[in-house]
């Protein structure tokens, strides 16, 4: 089926600014709350918020294989498990609807008002009900930074990691939309010097700059998904900070990895943009020397050219771009990382969140976390009130966002944007 949806000469009748990240070729799923409380299933174009519960029910979607309450669900996990035709194909009607030369909706001024929103008028929810989340470890240059801080310089990758997508399982019930602040942790460290560890809050809070990609019910238990199968199977990606305590990871991660330092928190962008509509914008990943096993090889372009960016905003002043990175600097791409999630049989169902890695280039204004831009504290970033950072203070502001651009259209992820308050565990 073409995707039509993604045609750059399509205008909508709708006011859209130029650099609005949610054109009319974007179309991404999300989940809000109206003026009137009720919570929905929705879409974006421009500064709008599109009621897909209501469309459906004035009959826009008619011929589309849906059930009734498809789009009156609080999460988009039944509406991801009808797969990708349908995705596809409700994507391309919703294009039609706004297109510039229907004038079906444009001219229902009833139905423009049922369907409708200012996003000033919605607040966003979490898209999806994760079951489970996987975070992966698949940028070559964050795996080098972090090795030679941690270990040997001479050895900073593990002997694995250039064969497989190093992961590890996280915590889905502490996911969290943009908003929603998050608390410093609490928990053991371990003092330079010393040799019995200390209590208390964590003094090393830091952002992870990663994008998610959410899945569909992918396979049985005890299968596997080939790689070059794997997007079918992909619903769409997010922005993904995944927030970190470094000092307690350091004291705890040996010999099975993260831990407390990385289940307090993991904040994600509410709009989740489609596979499809990156299309527009795929590139080669890195060369990959050794060459995978058979099972990891893949053939054609599988990775996204996606800008990413890093704000930091200290409480009571202006915020500063701290990183400029991209998506395609990744060694291990999200083909990779879901058939090697499933080569054992794990099976993947409808919501799964997998977190890409921090998302580190070669050019230390590309590196994808405070412990790398001020290096372990040792080069701390000067902010525009005159304080300095080597690490992420009480209310401070991390803001992530993502776009990718070529000449005919800007296809963009909004934004994550979460603030750091004061620990308050009881001790």
């Amino acid at each position: 089926m073409i995707i039509s949806a993604n045609d750059p000469k399509r205008k909508t009748w709708l006011e859209v600014s130029n650099d609005s990240d949610f054109p009319i070729q974007n179309i991404p799923f999300g989940v809000f709350i109206t003026k009137d409380d009720v919570i929905t299933i929705g879409t974006r174009i421009g500064n709008y918020a599109i009621d897909l519960s209501a469309l459906q029910m004035l009959g826009y979607f008619k011929g589309i294989e849906l059930t009734d309450d498809v789009f009156l669900q609080d999460t988009l996990n039944d509406f991801i498990s009808n797969g990708k035709k349908t995705w596809r194909e409700v994507r391309n009607r919703i294009a039609d609807i706004f297109d510039y030369n229907n004038d079906t909706l444009k001219n229902n001024a009833k139905h423009r008002e049922a369907v409708i929103f200012d996003m000033s008028e919605v607040e966003m929810q979490l898209p999806v009900y994760i079951g489970d989340y996987t975070d992966f470890y698949s940028s070559k240059e964050h795996a080098t930074n972090v090795g030679i801080m941690f270990r040997d310089p001479e050895n900073a990758l593990m002997p694995n990691w250039l064969h497989i997508p190093v992961g590890y399982h996280g915590r889905s019930s502490t996911i969290v939309p943009s908003g929603v602040n998050v608390k410093r942790p609490v928990g053991q460290t371990l003092p330079k010097g010393e040799k019995t560890p200390v209590f208390g809050p964590s003094q090393r809070v830091d952002f992870e700059l990663e994008t998610g990609f959410i899945t569909t019910d992918a396979n049985l238990l005890g299968e596997n998904i080939l790689v070059d199968d794997a997007e079918e199977h992909i619903f769409g990606m997010v922005l993904l900070n995944d927030w970190s305590a470094r000092d307690i990871q350091t004291w705890e991660y040996v010999p099975l990895g993260p831990f407390l330092a990385k289940n307090f928190a993991t904040s994600i962008s509410p709009w989740i943009i489609s596979i499809d509509a990156l299309e527009p914008f795929r590139v080669a990943s890195p060369e990959q020397n050794p060459l995978p096993l058979p099972y990891l090889q893949q053939k054609g372009n599988k990775t996204f050219d996606i800008n990413l960016e890093v704000y930091l905003k200290p409480e009571n002043s202006t915020e500063k771009l701290i990183c400029t990175s991209n998506f395609k600097y990744l060694y291990w791409t999200m083909s990779q990382q879901l058939a090697h999630h499933t080569i054992n049989g794990c099976k993947i169902n409808s919501g799964d969140l997998m977190g890409s890695g921090t998302i580190s280039g070669k050019d230390p204004s590309s590196f994808g976390s405070m412990l790398e831009l001020a290096w372990a504290g040792s080069k701390p970033i000067e902010m525009p009130d005159g304080s300095t950072r080597s690490f992420i203070h009480d209310y401070d502001t991390v803001t992530m966002k993502g776009y990718c651009q070529n000449d005919e259209v800007r296809i963009g992820f909004g934004e994550v944007s979460s603030m750091l308050l004061p620990a308050s565990v009881k001790i």
